[in-house]
């Protein structure tokens, strides 16, 4: 295929979905303090973003880290126009995130049997159980929050090796069947490249289409940013990603973090792809979060090099 044909398939608009604040956040030792939490917001929206993940409804003991989240989530709320995520790993935590109006939740189920047990102490098959549970229970109190499910480990585990790919697509099919709004697919552990973005992507929108939303891909060995353009290439239009690239997985042994924030807004930009996002702004919050999290791994490039004189300053603030 001629390579203007590529480019021509590519949106002109791509959302940036912020991570960091649930996926970064639970994968350090450092707890940052709830204020600190609400500035990250606030920088992170006056920047541009209206997608942000900001917590998980998980017991604290298990990640004090993320043990404010009904606070964080009610901050976001007050932001017009913001969609603030939160993650909920079973049916308790999808009542509480229904019960605070959460716009959308966010349910992980791995595709890896092995990482299934370690993350959630329950295999896929019976994940999908208790989303039909979610979604019934949905139903039956009339809450509006929107159910995605989010396929963990879709390209490889750190902890069993390979997956499936006809293993992916059938749990795919099981959580649609299950009523589920959206789905994405995640690259946990940074095993996935170009080639097998596309055959897997490919091979779910045959079953998903326009229900299947978001790719999320760790940079574990570089090839996030390529992930995405290969995702991109299929119609995906949103992606995830974390400031300062941290994130990860505490049950997939590894992973580092996930595609720079700042990166993957570069790159779209640079492609002529609107985000909305003003550079600068992004690159202001990263210090404070490197300040925030000072001892801690953060990953990207940008940061370091600068814009290329090549970038417009009209681009960079998109």
């Amino acid at each position: 295929m001629h390579p203007a044909s590529l480019i021509s398939k590519l949106p002109r608009r791509a959302v940036v979905r912020e991570m960091g604040l649930r996926d970064g956040l639970q994968s350090v030792a450092t707890i940052v303090p709830t204020a600190a939490k609400l500035e990250w917001i606030r920088d992170a929206y006056d920047a541009g973003q209206r997608e942000i993940e900001v917590g998980s409804f998980v017991p604290p003991k298990l990640l004090p880290q993320l043990a404010d989240t009904g606070e964080v989530l009610a901050f976001a709320q007050t932001l017009p126009g913001l969609r603030a995520t939160v993650l909920v790993p079973n049916f308790k935590g999808a009542e509480r995130a229904m019960a605070a109006d959460a716009e959308m939740m966010l349910v992980p189920l791995s595709a890896s049997h092995a990482h299934s047990l370690a993350n959630l102490r329950k295999a896929p098959d019976e994940v999908v159980g208790e989303i039909a549970r979610i979604r019934a229970e949905r139903d039956a109190t009339g809450a509006r929050t929107r159910i995605e499910v989010g396929i963990s480990t879709a390209f490889g585990c750190t902890i069993q090796g390979e997956v499936d790919p006809e293993e992916v697509v059938r749990l795919v099919q099981a959580v649609l069947d299950a009523g589920v709004d959206a789905v994405s697919l995640a690259d946990t552990v940074g095993y996935a490249d170009p080639a097998m973005v596309s055959r897997l992507f490919e091979r779910v929108l045959r079953v998903a289409g326009e229900r299947l939303v978001c790719g999320h891909f760790h940079d574990t060995r570089g090839l996030a940013l390529a992930n995405v353009y290969a995702a991109m290439q299929l119609g995906i239009a949103r992606f995830d990603a974390c400031t300062a690239g941290i994130g990860g997985c505490p049950h997939a042994p590894g992973a580092s973090g996930n595609v720079s924030t700042e990166d993957l807004t570069y790159m779209l930009h640079s492609m002529g792809i609107e985000t909305g996002l003003d550079f600068d702004r992004l690159l202001a919050l990263r210090a404070k979060v490197v300040k925030w999290l000072a001892g801690e791994p953060t990953h990207g490039t940008i940061w370091k090099t600068g814009l290329p004189k090549t970038i417009k300053k009209e681009e960079a603030h998109a």
